[in-house]
């Protein structure tokens, strides 16, 4: 470890992660003087082909509907950017809490949650699908381009990170080398490799991501919503927090533009929702007063957290924008033929996996089986939504002379 290193881990809290105590990587590798491991991680993470295709996948709107629109890309940006903010200021490692939030969406399938839940109804007799556990088949074995292993064989604080940020997965220790039929197929597919402690919290940071990730699209997708014309300043008022911040900038910028003054009110609520989840957290680190990074993964309860009235606005701004934003008739509209899209796709190809790409082809097994309908899912997963959309044009339209 470079003096360097040395220097950032003697700042960083007793509890934050430090490249030094690392569990290291499933396929032991040399580590460099001028990176960490944790930024060797992220790197691995920016230079996927996953990460790329993240560029082409719907947040809520799919990618023609607007050039301004956040993307799973630029949502995994901006969570990272807030993650890094707070990790530094908690004094946790950044490296760590940054390239969790670059890799928190991987997983995904095209045409946002649409996708992922018919991706899972057409998966229901083989093993279903889960955006998660994607993420984690992805970095562990999709990702295949190093010579010496598959995956990015990344370090074990990321991986747990990655497959716990939302909380334990189950309710007691398991047999990592025979985990339970419950867990969805990529966790048990990689835990008997390498046990992630599935039973217990993730580390600090990743539970930074994961409330990072509920600043940027609780704020972002209202901004999206706003700017689309889905609804207006004058419904949110019925959300106590969100109210007050419109009084605020209404007060203060009377007359401003509105583009002006939905940027005013996303921004304002991001300072406060992240002022509020540091405040509360800081509560909750002094009350245990962990002096190592298992101290938070075995706490009762997660360390990172929102207080009471916000944690309450942020549900309630979540059901408005369930109920105003993903269900309004123009989302539900492309959801709708994005549904039909993956459907049909699906349907083809486990039932004439020739036509699938060569390399795509060759993985798979007989017509309708689990073996077949594993490598459709992870090729359908692995699409962006234009990309979608040309495969079901060059397969269902039979005008289409070129393939």
């Amino acid at each position: 470890m470079s003096d360097k290193q040395a220097a950032y881990e003697d700042i960083l809290a007793p509890y934050a992660c430090k490249p030094s105590n690392s569990k290291g990587r499933l396929v032991p590798e040399p580590e460099t003087s001028s990176r960490s491991c944790y930024q060797r991680d992220r790197d691995r993470v920016i230079h996927s082909s996953s990460f790329r295709r993240l560029k082409h996948k719907t947040q809520v709107f799919v990618y023609h509907e607007g050039d301004h629109y956040r993307t799973r890309l630029t949502h995994s940006l901006e969570v990272s950017q807030i993650a890094r903010s707070v990790c530094r200021s908690m004094r946790l490692n950044e490296d760590l809490g940054e390239t969790l939030a670059l890799a928190h969406d991987l997983g995904h399938p095209p045409f946002g949650h649409v996708g992922e839940i018919t991706l899972n109804e057409c998966m229901k007799n083989h093993d279903g699908f889960d955006h998660n556990a994607q993420s984690l088949r992805l970095l562990t074995k999709l990702e295949h381009k190093y010579a010496s292993f598959e995956g990015l064989n990344l370090t074990w604080e990321t991986l747990e990170g990655l497959a716990k940020h939302n909380g334990p997965l189950v309710d007691k220790a398991i047999d990592a080398k025979n985990p339970p039929a419950e867990l969805p197929f990529g966790f048990r597919e990689y835990l008997p490799r390498q046990d992630l402690m599935l039973h217990t919290y993730a580390g600090a940071e990743a539970q930074v991501a994961a409330l990072a990730d509920d600043v940027a699209y609780s704020s972002h997708d209202l901004d999206d919503g706003l700017r689309a014309g889905l609804f207006k300043f004058e419904e949110l008022k019925s959300i106590p927090v969100i109210a007050q911040l419109i009084d605020e900038v209404m007060l203060t910028y009377p007359g401003s533009p509105r583009y002006i003054l939905i940027h005013e009110l996303v921004r304002r609520m991001i300072n406060r929702m992240v002022a509020d989840l540091m405040v509360e957290s800081a509560r909750r680190l002094k009350e245990l007063n962990p002096q190592h990074p298992d101290d938070i993964r075995n706490a009762d309860q997660p360390v990172i957290a929102f207080g009471r009235n916000m944690g309450q606005a942020v549900k309630e701004l979540k059901e408005f924008l369930f109920e105003r934003m993903y269900r309004h008739y123009l989302v539900n509209r492309m959801g709708s033929k994005a549904k039909r899209v993956v459907t049909e796709l699906f349907n083809l190809y486990i039932s004439e996996p020739e036509c699938l790409p060569t390399e795509w082809s060759e993985r798979a097994g007989e017509p309708n089986s689990d073996e077949t309908a594993r490598v459709v899912t992870d090729f359908i997963a692995g699409m962006t939504d234009r990309f979608a959309f040309r495969e079901h044009a060059k397969l269902f339209d039979l005008s289409r002379v070129s393939l």
